[in-house]
């Protein structure tokens, strides 16, 4: 099962569970700090003299952590391997001046786990690994700060780490472990919750803030306590920031469940006060470009901490274009240190608004859905005033266009458009923002032709003329428009619809096919704009009469909680083919699919089929934990679903008429507690055509 991460979840492994230590009054037991290090060597400052209650100020109050904090940190990219030493860390900080990353907002360059040795020294104090650091953390921190940048490390609220080779944690010696911090240059500290003893978290997180505020050096101070405890709810007083998950992976899965868990929790955030739903991905690869935009705007307009979890030495420049658009990192770093909001939420569209201290809104368009999508919504909506006209900015295309107030877009699938809209003057000199929709995309067999409809809409207040459109795909695509391309004017909300008739060579693999939309228009000032949008073509194969397992199918489309969605086997580990057998209350089963809430996996199914039928269930490798609850779509109607079920459930039959459907869903959400040990089977699912 899955390795034990930093700041490990839980998510899909049943760990060890440690044996319960429960503090008896305040203080320490006696003999506690010896469990942490030899009783021949104790911490410079003993775990008995640390008091319970504090008068601390708020860490709200200290200053610091004002905007979410931004910078880097190793465990994403290398975990424990041998890479994550100082020639990386100092390589980093270089690149944060060199790439202009630092001038863009990112200051702190964090350690993770395996920094350490894994025993303390005689005198109880925690050891650099001088393989890793043959200088030693304050050479390294002291190289850090000659760049103009900070410095961070890690360890936990715990006997040990989380790595399983057990790297000293810092229960029963924080105000040793603090002051070493402090005397190394170190700016940043986060704090995990492995092998925490059963100890409160609150006594624990409180007791590390109070010996951070003890050296008198000001440290950022994150609490990377997973969510288990609400820490929104009470750690205001004691973190600048606050885990409010599990571990993210380099997955869309991941990734999208983790931004779920975050969005609701807005009015816990603001100045030195962070909801963090964990670090970047982007550039890690098990994503698209689009998919990271995403991640990228998602976490910047949620008023996230902006850590960059790949290894800058080997970045793309895509990665790069990503996570230094400045734009919407400002968004994030906006003073008024507000969290974004969902106005809407429905079939995967998504719109999030947050509010920014010059009275403007970051509006984020997201499409959760495998399909392109139009999501719209108003200025009005996102909480702007009544206005005339607005201005719009596209942040990541980085143009401006008025509006008459509505602010939409065709949104690719997993994509998001990011904007900033403001009321005021100015707006009426912008040419007018102008909508193009190609519908959910084109679904179509080889050599056979498909009909195709696209809308170009003024949006804006003032009028488009002279308005064109074409639409191109790979070479050996016939496409012919059946209606009008052009029309001389289009006024507010006027719209221009056009027909297509596009085939597929006859000898096109199955796949997707990247159309685009192109609109040519002139502005009231008489300059020519132009503006393009994706269309997406999916070339299919319908599926072959009779009965057919799924898992011998090739889906659409597929997307799973954690790794990829398995064939024949259950979700196992994060990489294709490391699942065991399915197996649902000690029942094999040897066809299906392995995957992780939450889950969704479509199939084409062009009309020609009646039925689907699986037995479903949690997989056995899922232990004692876990809740899912399946259900099948037939285009857009749920046509079959299970109530939720435990590991307790033996496999559940489950079956749905899709008569004349044209795709086919399956989908396994998390059960309504967060998407831990979610193993879920589609144990023998069957189609009948």
């Amino acid at each position: 099962m899955r390795h034990l991460p930093i700041c490990t979840p839980r998510r899909r492994v049943l760990a060890a569970v440690a044996a319960a230590l429960v503090w008896a009054g305040g203080a320490a037991p006696a003999g506690f700090a010896a469990a942490a290090a030899p009783a021949t060597a104790p911490s410079a400052r003993p775990a008995t003299s640390v008091p319970t209650t504090s008068a601390a100020a708020s860490p709200v109050d200290d200053g610091l952590a004002l905007t979410p904090p931004m910078g880097f940190n190793n465990w994403n990219s290398t975990h424990c391997r041998a890479e994550f030493n100082e020639a990386m860390v100092k390589g980093v900080a270089d690149i944060f001046v060199e790439k202009g990353l630092k001038d863009a907002g990112y200051q702190y360059v964090n350690l993770d786990d395996c920094w350490a040795l894994p025993e303390r020294d005689a005198d109880g104090k925690l050891v650099p690994d001088p393989v890793r650091f043959p200088n030693g953390i304050k050479a390294v921190a002291d190289y850090v700060h000659s760049k103009g940048l900070k410095f961070g490390i890690y360890t936990s609220a715990g006997t040990k780490t989380c790595n399983p080779a057990g790297f000293p944690g810092g229960l029963g010696h924080e105000y040793s472990d603090a002051q070493q911090f402090a005397d190394w240059g170190v700016d940043y500290l986060k704090y995990d919750n492995c092998n925490n003893q059963g100890v409160d978290a609150k006594l624990r997180y409180n007791t590390m803030r109070d010996a951070l505020k003890a050296t008198g050096r000001p440290i950022v101070y994150s609490l990377c306590e997973w969510g288990e405890n609400k820490p929104w709810e009470w750690a205001a007083d004691t973190g600048h920031l606050w885990r409010t998950t599990g571990d993210i992976s380099d997955s869309w899965g991941s990734m999208l469940s983790i931004m779920k868990q975050n969005l609701p929790l807005a009015p816990y955030a603001g100045p030195g006060n962070w909801n963090d739903p964990d670090m970047l991905e982007v550039g890690n690869g098990g994503m698209t470009d689009t998919e990271y935009r995403t991640h990228f705007s998602m976490w910047s307009v949620m008023a996230a901490p902006l850590l960059i979890g790949s290894d800058l030495r080997t970045a793309t420049p895509e990665t790069f274009e990503i996570l230094g658009n400045r734009e919407v990192i400002a968004v994030d770093q906006d003073p008024l240190g507000k969290q974004g909001a969902v106005v809407s939420s429905q079939d995967g569209r998504w719109v999030v608004a947050k509010e920014m201290a010059d009275g403007s809104r970051a509006v984020a368009l997201f499409n959760e859905s495998a399909r392109p999508q139009r999501i719209a919504t108003t200025a009005r909506e996102a909480g702007l005033p009544d206005a005339a006209g607005y201005r719009v900015r596209d942040l990541w295309q980085h143009t401006d266009r008025n509006t008459a107030g509505v602010i939409a877009a065709t949104v690719p699938a997993h994509g998001t458009v990011l904007v900033r809209v403001s009321a005021g003057p100015g707006w009426a000199q912008l040419p007018p923002a102008v909508e193009l929709a190609a519908g959910e995309g084109l679904m179509t067999e080889a050599g056979e032709p498909a009909e195709l409809t696209t809308a170009v809409t003024d949006l804006g207040r003032t009028p488009a003329r002279d308005v064109s459109v074409s639409l191109t795909g790979p070479g050996g695509w016939r496409i012919e428009a059946t209606s009008r391309t052009s029309t001389p004017l289009l006024r507010t909300g006027g719209k221009l619809t056009t027909g297509w008739r596009v085939t597929a060579p006859a000898d096109a693999a199955d796949g997707s096919y990247g159309l685009t939309l192109t609109a040519t228009y002139r502005a009231p000032d008489g300059k020519r704009i132009t503006e393009t949008v994706p269309a997406a073509a999916q070339v299919v194969t319908a599926p072959p009469a009779g009965i057919s397992y799924l898992s011998d199918l090739g889906p659409l489309s597929a997307t799973n909680g954690w790794g990829p969605v398995e064939k024949d086997h259950s979700n196992g580990e994060s990489g294709a083919g490391d699942g065991g057998p399915i197996t649902i209350g000690g029942q094999v089963f040897a066809k299906g699919l392995g995957v992780h809430a939450g889950s969704t996996v479509e199939y084409y199914t062009g009309g020609r089929c009646t039925s689907v039928t699986a037995q479903v269930g949690l997989d056995d490798e899922s232990g004692t934990r876990g809740t899912v609850a399946f259900e099948i779509w037939a285009d857009g109607t749920k046509a079959a679903a299970t109530d939720v079920l435990t590991n307790e459930s033996a496999a559940q039959p489950l079956s749905a008429d899709v008569t004349g459907a044209e795709v086919v869903r399956l989908v396994v959400t998390d059960g309504g507690d967060g998407i831990d040990y979610d193993h879920a089977d589609w144990a023998e699912p069957k189609l009948t055509c």
